[in-house]
C-alpha cells in the first residue's frame, strides 16, 4: 500500500513538475529567423546562403566542448573561406554575473581583433575562473588578455568602464525573445537545435553544413534536439 501510493506520489510530482516547467519556459515574441538581428560578433559574408547563429555560456561544459572541438573546424573550413555566416551570441543565464562579466570581457578583446582567441581562452580556462569575483575575475580576465598580446591594462580599464555589459545583457534578451531555455543553443537558417558533444558531433556538422549550402533543408547533428518555429 505505501508503496503504491509512492508511486502515485511520485508520478503526480512528475507530472506537476513538467506543467510548471512549461508555464514558465520563455514564450517566444520574435522569429528564429531574426536571431542574429543587433549581434555584435558576426563573421562571415552578409549573404552567405548559410548563417549558424550561437547561443553560448561561457560556463556551459557542452559550450566548451563545441568551442574547443567543433567550432576551430568550422572556422577554417567555412568561415574563414566565406561559405557560411557566423554569429556569436552570450546567454548568461540568471545570477551567473561571472558570465556576464566574462561576455563583457570577451568583447573587450574584440576591440583588439582578439575575439576568436579569447573566447577560446575563456572556455579552456574555464575551471580556473567559474568560482572568481569582483577584482580577482577582472585581473584573472585582464591577464588572460595579456597572453594574447592584449595589453592587461587596457583589458582593465574596458571592463571597470562598463561599457560591454548592455550588449551581453542584450544577447540575454534576445535569447529570451527567442524562447531559449539551455546552452548551447544554435539556430541554422532558421531551424533551432540544442546540444553538442563536441568532437563526436563534427562530421555532423560538416553534413549539415555542407547540405544547407547545398540548398536542402537543415538537419541537426544527431546529438542534437531539434525544434523549428
Amino acid at each position: 500500500m505505501q508503496r503504491t501510493l509512492f508511486i502515485v506520489v511520485a508520478a503526480v510530482a512528475v507530472i506537476l513538475a513538467g506543467v510548471l516547467f512549461f508555464a514558465l519556459r520563455p514564450k517566444p515574441t520574435v522569429s528564429l529567423n531574426d536571431a542574429a538581428q543587433g549581434a555584435r560578433f558576426v563573421f562571415g559574408p552578409a549573404d552567405a546562403k548559410v548563417t549558424v547563429v550561437d547561443f553560448s555560456n561561457y560556463l556551459c561544459p557542452h559550450c566548451r566542448d563545441h568551442a574547443l572541438e567543433v567550432l576551430p573546424v568550422i572556422k577554417k573550413e567555412y568561415i574563414d573561406t566565406g561559405k557560411i555566416r557566423y554569429v556569436f551570441r552570450d546567454f548568461p543565464f540568471t545570477g551567473q554575473d561571472s558570465v556576464i562579466r566574462a561576455g563583457e570581457a570577451a568583447a573587450c578583446a574584440a576591440d583588439a581583433n582578439l575575439f576568436f582567441e579569447y573566447h577560446e581562452a575563456l572556455f579552456r580556462s574555464q575551471a580556473q575562473w567559474a568560482n572568481l569575483s569582483g577584482d580577482a575575475l577582472d585581473q584573472f580576465f585582464a591577464d588572460v588578455a595579456g597572453q594574447l598580446g592584449m595589453a592587461p591594462a587596457t583589458m582593465l580599464e574596458c571592463l571597470k568602464s562598463g561599457k560591454k555589459q548592455a550588449g551581453v545583457l542584450a544577447d540575454r534578451d534576445m535569447a529570451a525573445k527567442l524562447g531559449l531555455d539551455s546552452t548551447p543553443t544554435f539556430i541554422v537558417n532558421g531551424v533551432k537545435f540544442s546540444g553538442s558533444r563536441g568532437a563526436d558531433s563534427l562530421n555532423g556538422w560538416r553534413k549539415m553544413l555542407d547540405d544547407a549550402l547545398a540548398g536542402k533543408p537543415v538537419q541537426p547533428p544527431q546529438d542534437g534536439v531539434s525544434s523549428q518555429q
